[in-house]
């Protein structure tokens, strides 16, 4: 396999993702937003959702599955509650508007939460954390994808759920802790990804319709395909199972929209967005001492490989988005098709690579 790869200087990418957006449609805005989140999603190492999903929004907005312009309609509200219609608005232009009105509730009332149904696809959640934590709050989402059943429930062999993934974001004296997880054994990201590089797997994490466990992902793609595993596996599914069950109630029934309305909405998403301010319950320096102290614990505990210290999570996707703003923003081969694929697609020359 090639493992060659290419970088990009990041101001010059995002000036490219800007321009690929307003060729289809998009307003400045919406272009801005949805070229910077998409982009924070590489930087961070979430490489299956981040400038790779830039084609797919670019076509959505040619076919008119996704809005230019505009502003998510208010459905119900109360203090500290919103629930929001997207009205298929891109998900990276929208998401950090319903978590900055979260901040804003729990600012007032300690917390607050926003529901959006109709999102168009959100890339990745671990993106959008830092809006919260630079606040000094809080934040865990979760969404959901009325419009997909890849996910078998623990015991089952036939895809039911969505891929849902969770990320939480905290804020500390130092750098904030990030966690951004799917609750099935992979992303159905991942399985495409190690299909476009002609990889296996690195665990089973599918089961085939005679209910045989595999790691090749191009099982996934056959008809009838694979199912991917809830969180946990074989013996232990039940755990990713449950929370399966918790994101899609929390997100679709919350929302009051999901595979009841939404079976056509594609890779549309129903996101949950929850901010908590920690200064509602008291102290801020306690509370950051409280989280201090646990991360320094973690950190400095024995590890089992000495070659391999105890990380807290979000320090190496920190770092790796400090590295390539530095050097470059790096894509393999198989990202650089789609890429040019977009460029083709928008008529816009990609910039320059300096490759390695």
């Amino acid at each position: 396999m090639n493992t060659d790869v290419s970088r990009f200087d990041y101001s010059e990418l995002a000036q490219w993702a800007q321009s690929c957006l307003t060729n289809c449609g998009a307003s400045g805005e919406v272009a801005r937003h949805v070229a910077y989140y998409l982009l924070e999603g590489d930087l961070l190492g979430f490489s299956t959702h981040g400038l790779i999903r830039l084609l797919n929004n670019c076509q959505w907005l040619k076919d008119g599955k996704s809005l230019p312009k505009g502003q998510p309609v208010v459905l119900s509200e109360r203090a500290a509650v919103a629930n929001w219609d997207a009205q298929f608005l891109p998900g990276p232009y929208v998401v950090p508007q319903a978590v900055n009105a979260a901040c804003e509730m729990a600012k007032q009332a300690g917390t607050g939460t926003v529901v959006l149904r109709r999102s168009q696809h959100v890339a990745s959640l671990a993106a959008y954390l830092t809006i919260a934590t630079d606040k000094g709050m809080a934040v865990n989402l979760m969404c959901s994808t009325p419009g997909q059943k890849a996910v078998a429930p623990f015991g089952g062999k036939e895809a039911v759920f969505s891929p849902n993934p969770f990320a939480v974001g905290v804020p500390s004296s130092k750098e904030p802790m990030l966690f951004d997880i799917s609750f099935s054994m992979t992303a159905a990201g991942k399985v495409r990804q190690a299909k476009a590089n002609g990889e296996n797997l690195p665990y089973k994490a599918l089961i085939k319709p005679n209910g045989e466990w595999t790691d090749d992902p191009l099982s996934f793609f056959e008809s009838p395909g694979s199912a991917i595993a809830p969180l946990g596996g074989e013996q232990l599914g039940y755990k990713g199972y449950g929370l399966t069950l918790f994101s899609e109630i929390w997100s679709m029934a919350l929302a009051q929209y999901g595979r009841v309305q939404g079976a056509e909405d594609g890779d549309a998403n129903t996101v949950w967005v929850q901010v908590i301010d920690p200064e509602a319950f008291g102290d801020k320096a306690e509370f950051l001492k409280q989280v201090d102290r646990l991360l320094d614990d973690a950190r400095n505990s024995a590890p089992a490989d000495p070659e391999l210290p105890v990380r807290v999570p979000g320090e190496a996707a920190l770092a790796r988005k400090r590295e390539q703003l530095k050097k470059g923003v790096v894509y393999t081969p198989a990202t650089m098709k789609v890429l040019k694929r977009c460029a083709e697609f928008c008529e816009v020359e990609l910039p320059k690579a300096a490759t390695g």
